[in-house]
């Protein structure tokens, strides 16, 4: 076959351990022999990153907002174990992060769903789709360790040079201390991106967080979401068939469980980040979860939701055979290829995309599959494939479509 052409570059993300040998292995056996790939590349690999003073990160958001699209591969966000394990400058921030604060916007994650693979809460019938902020909060904090007795204040003073204060304790000995923000504009775009994927999707939108305690802090989100929603998508909603509620966090957690699916939960940052992990392996893996940042500046940024796989990697190092589950990586991009396609008018790229999806459920629920999903399978006869042959498996399906 002639390969699929491409008129404009995606930003390519490489990353990290296990799934950067994925990466390699999807282009090798998945895209390079279908699509004349066009992209701009940025290794986000640590050893890079720390060369760098973690200027391509930033870089590579950058390119993010010139090109429209990019795809992701898992990185490490290093600790102390790290900072000594690859002779790190210092202990850069998660990239993830960085990335999120320079596109803003809204990180929407849903689990793939494939026959065989039933979820663990029985309850749930239909896909539970987590909207994550993905500006602030922790993500962006500072933090500061308190060597002794003394006093903490939170302090702003304004371009005007006024002052305003806030006592937070008062220090008897050492301890630990932590600032956090965030913007009203990024709230609107979070809270309008949620209300639009809702009416997109024709599912009801929840959004949760803890404004009993977080009387000012997380009192805002609620606030800008009820008056959002109250001046500009009320009426849509009500034609829609849908609803939009809010309610505390811990409230929210008890009430998904008992659910049957089929909604849009909103978090703030980190409640994002910890729910979205808790849907994926209840669903199934955590490698089963799609992800993507849409930003308000128009872009799109695809990703998948788990981290390198560190102990496999290190199993392959010594050259034992793995058995990685690289589904969520293929399906970022895949959903890069799709996005791409739309926005150039290219049907046959974004085909490939949907193409690409179709195969790689095809061979799990053909009955080929990693180690994780054979553990929990209710399909018989099952084949439990190593790394590359999943993967190569996979190739079998897609050629299928292009015979």
């Amino acid at each position: 076959m002639s390969k699929i052409q491409m008129t404009t570059p995606l930003v390519e993300m490489d990353g990290d351990e296990m799934t950067r040998v994925l990466w390699k292995m999807i282009k090798d056996e998945l895209i390079n022999p279908f699509v004349d790939l066009k992209s701009e590349y940025y290794d986000l690999g640590l050893p890079h990153r720390d060369e760098t003073n973690d200027q391509v990160t930033v870089d590579s958001a950058n390119a993010t907002l010139k090109y429209g699209v990019a795809v992701k591969c898992a990185t490490i966000t290093p600790n102390a174990a790290r900072i000594k394990e690859y002779n790190l400058h210092e202990m850069w921030k998660s990239p993830n992060g960085t990335i999120r604060a320079i596109l803003d916007g809204t990180v929407f994650r849903a689990p793939i769903l494939v026959k065989g693979v039933e979820p663990y809460v029985k309850t749930w019938k239909k896909p539970i789709t987590i909207a994550r902020h993905a500006y602030g909060d922790v993500y962006k904090s500072v933090e500061m360790k308190v060597p002794g007795p003394g006093k903490a204040e939170l302090v702003f003073t304004a371009d005007d040079g006024t002052v305003s204060r806030e006592p937070i304790h008062e220090f008897k000995g050492p301890g630990i201390l932590q600032g956090m923000h965030n913007l009203n504009d990024s709230i609107d775009n979070f809270a309008h991106a949620c209300f639009n994927y809702a009416l997109e999707l024709k599912q009801d939108l929840w959004f949760a967080s803890k404004d009993t305690i977080s009387k000012k802090y997380d009192h805002t989100f609620k606030d800008i979401f009820q008056d959002i929603y109250d001046r500009e998508y009320k009426e849509k909603f009500e034609q829609a068939g849908i609803t939009y509620f809010y309610t505390l966090i811990d409230d929210a957690v008890a009430r998904v469980i008992r659910s049957e699916g089929g909604f849009i939960w909103a978090c703030k940052n980190y409640d994002g980040d910890v729910m979205s992990d808790m849907l994926a392996t209840a669903f199934g893996s955590l490698s089963m979860m799609t992800s993507v940042l849409v930003s308000p500046k128009g872009v799109y940024e695809y990703e998948a939701a788990h981290g390198t796989v560190q102990r496999h990697y290190y199993k392959y190092q010594k050259g034992e055979e793995t058995s990685t589950n690289s589904i969520a990586t293929i399906f970022a991009w895949a959903g890069a290829f799709e996005k791409r396609g739309e926005l150039d008018n290219l049907p046959e790229l974004s085909k490939f995309g949907t193409n690409l999806k179709k195969a790689t459920i095809e061979t799990v629920e053909g009955g080929e599959m990693t180690k994780d999903l054979a553990l929990i399978t209710t399909a018989k006869n099952v084949k439990t494939c190593n790394t590359e042959e999943f993967i190569k498996a996979v190739r079998r399906h897609l050629e299928k479509y292009y015979a």
